[in-house]
């Protein structure tokens, strides 16, 4: 027994050294830094909730070195954070999509006094996609049972193979800490280094849940922007839009999912009721603005 202990010991130990070679100390704040991932060449991946200033931020990097970081953008609905590193290399993130509840994980972080460290917990819950309090779509629900310390934020969790299952945070969740999926740091690194921000997409109306004839539900039209991408389209105040995109909508997070798989520009089919006849019209996606 104490020899299978000694083995797993030296096991983890080995991953955290192995791992920890893609993680940096991010220095974007007030009192202490928190952690980062050279997720590509060039490229940090932290969590957004610690970028407190977008100029003199600094990086530490596994050499010891620290390094001008410049901020690409950032997308607090997930809670990713993307920094542009000059000549910093990146070992390979492999990442895996076989995860379930009871399995093993590690949150590795670094500071610029202590290096590396890390904490040891499980993988307390995992579903499909889900929306965060921030208004965001993380592409899998991963919970964590593990302490995750301040300077562990933007961290990188790992399984026991070293398998990347995403960042830390603890600020999507009032529950517990979460891993954000790979998956969802590759979709929002992958626009936000193309377009320089994320384009969240809107219709530009009102809408309230109502009851239709035979038990079914819909949105009512309360109130249309002016010129916008609904108004634009022929959508009407008193409206009842059943369908956006295909799926039935029901509450505002259905409109919210619909759009998230069309783009700014695109054109989305919606299904109304005016005056108890249905019809189908087709609404260019706009872009919601920033502020």
């Amino acid at each position: 027994m104490t020899n299978e202990l000694a083995a797993l010991s030296n096991e983890l130990a080995a991953v955290v050294a192995q791992a920890g070679q893609a993680v940096v100390a991010v220095h974007a704040r007030p009192r202490f830094s928190s952690s980062g991932v050279l997720w590509r060449p060039g490229i940090v991946v932290t969590a957004e909730h610690t970028i407190r200033r977008e100029d003199e931020i600094t990086v530490t990097l596994p050499t010891g070195a620290t390094i001008a970081a410049t901020l690409a953008g950032t997308d607090p609905g997930t809670d990713v954070a993307i920094l542009k590193v000059e000549g910093a290399s990146s070992p390979a993130i492999r990442s895996t999509g076989e995860l379930v509840p009871g399995n093993l994980a590690l949150t590795i972080g670094r500071s610029e006094d202590s290096g590396v460290n890390a904490t040891l917990g499980i993988v307390s819950a995992v579903s499909g996609s889900w929306r965060t309090w921030r208004g965001g779509r993380l592409d899998r629900y991963i919970r964590l049972d593990l302490t995750l310390y301040p300077g562990s934020s933007g961290g990188l969790v790992v399984n026991t193979a070293g398998e990347a299952l995403g960042i830390a945070t603890p600020v999507l969740s009032r529950i517990a800490g979460l891993a954000i999926p790979a998956s969802t740091i590759d979709r929002v690194a992958d626009e936000i280094l193309s377009r320089g921000r994320i384009a969240h997409g809107y219709l530009g109306v009102g809408l309230q849940p109502v009851e239709l004839p035979d038990h079914q539900k819909g949105l009512i039209v309360l109130s249309l922007e002016p010129a916008g991408p609904a108004a634009t389209a022929g959508v009407l105040i008193g409206d009842i839009l059943t369908s956006l995109g295909g799926s039935p909508v029901v509450d505002t997070d259905d409109i919210q999912a619909a759009l998230e798989t069309h783009r700014v520009g695109q054109p989305i089919a919606a299904v109304l009721s005016r005056g108890g006849v249905s019809q189908t019209i087709a609404i260019t996606v706009g872009e919601r603005r920033r502020d």
